[in-house]
């Protein structure tokens, strides 16, 4: 596609002008797993399903180009992704990690690859003097999430690249909240990409995938063999809807921009919250940097409540916002990390990270922002007022 159109265009037209045969618009679903060689010695370009398949070749074409990238790898799950890429490493590898971590990410390190011999030195990446403190002699890559979930904090993705080249290091940014349409890594000099494309990407709930994109011909020709190894490819129906999804990402993404910044900026005020965890509030310590590497903000957010004790009742009395796990699609929902996505972590590692009994996690969807705030606002005074009367019954009883 051409590059000089506006991320908005390409996105809308993925996979429009790849069907020149018939002319469709949407790209079709090949559910075929083989493919008939025209004679001995010769292919199509298309073997067998798990090395490629044309639905799912549209797609990494795309999101390759739409993240700067010289190749794209579609997987059947952000997880598979990430398991995918850590098989670069091997026996006696050593990764410096992003300290606020999503706990699949952390099981994923700590539970499974430290069988085999991979470790992880878990630090704030945006402290270039705690990453030279915490590099070996067998690290081999930094693994970044910004901003983090579920705390959004912010890496300096470009000074990170400029450290790791130094010491030889590979750079592998998480992009899944933010996605090509708001930030680009590799533009900025990181050599992997990986995203959850169930998330933002896919954007409506419905589909599981992930994406690796990566840079230098080397290094995705390395990829290429662990993708078709490993097997945990993008099924053609999936590649599907995962296209189609990402046709809106523009639209969605800049709604899910103001909607989250309205929210914040409401709780910001409320008197039942003691923080905000949001890279676009001025105050946030990572708001210089954001600014400069992105062009704007994911619809996610944290938040702490000033007693744990609105945490249960906010939860049951929210009606709009969904009580779930998952954040990217176009329903708010509402997590609450200690007991889901980051209960894999050990609990003194994420109070000293700030993954407390008080933190909540939103994704705000594309409702109205108004709608939102309002079902907010009522359970949170549903909360306080549940707190009061239970304190009343305590001091009542103690009398």
């Amino acid at each position: 596609m051409d590059e000089k159109l506006r991320i908005e265009s390409r996105l809308a037209q993925i996979g429009s002008q790849e069907d020149p045969a018939t002319g469709a618009i949407n790209y079709p679903i090949y559910n075929a797993t083989a493919f008939r060689h025209p004679r001995l010695g010769q292919s199509t370009g298309f073997d067998y399903i798990r090395t490629k398949n044309p639905t799912r070749s549209v797609l990494e074409e795309a999101v390759a180009e739409l993240e700067s990238g010289d190749a794209a790898f579609a997987c059947s799950s952000g997880m598979a992704a990430l398991t995918t890429v850590f098989a670069l490493f091997g026996q006696g590898d050593h990764l410096v990690v992003s300290l606020d971590l999503y706990g699949g990410t952390y099981r994923l390190l700590e539970r499974i690859l430290s069988k085999y011999g991979i470790s992880a030195s878990y630090v704030d990446t945006n402290d270039l003097d705690g990453l030279e403190a915490s590099r070996r002699p067998n690290t081999k890559a930094v693994f970044i999430e910004t901003p983090t979930n579920p705390l959004m904090m912010i890496t300096d993705i470009e000074a990170v690249c400029t450290w790791s080249r130094r010491h030889g290091l590979l750079t592998i940014v998480d992009n899944t909240l933010l996605t090509p349409f708001f930030q680009r890594p590799l533009e900025l000099g990181a050599d992997i990409i990986v995203h959850s494309a169930t998330k933002y990407l896919g954007g409506h709930n419905d589909v599981l995938a992930g994406l690796i994109v990566t840079k230098g011909t080397e290094l995705s020709a390395e990829m290429a063999i662990l993708h078709n190894s490993l097997g945990a490819v993008l099924a053609p129906n999936d590649s599907y809807q995962l296209m189609k999804g990402m046709k809106t990402l523009a639209l969605r993404m800049e709604r899910h921009e103001s909607n989250a910044l309205a929210l914040a900026r409401y709780l910001l005020e409320h008197p039942a919250i003691a923080e905000v965890f949001h890279p676009g509030l001025p105050d946030h310590p990572g708001y210089d940097i954001q600014k400069r590497q992105s062009s704007g903000n994911t619809g996610i957010f944290s938040f702490k409540v000033k007693d744990a004790g609105y945490v249960e009742p906010l939860l049951r009395h929210i009606r709009l916002i969904a009580f779930a796990e998952s954040l990217g699609g176009v329903e708010s929902l509402m997590t609450y990390p200690a007991v889901q996505t980051h209960a894999d972590i050990p609990v003194e590692i994420r109070d000293a990270v700030g993954v407390d009994d008080r933190l909540l996690r939103f994704s705000v969807g594309i409702e109205h922002a108004d709608d939102l705030i309002a079902d907010l606002g009522q359970a949170l005074e549903a909360a306080r007022t549940e707190l009061e009367e239970a304190s009343a019954g305590t001091a009542s009883a103690a009398e």
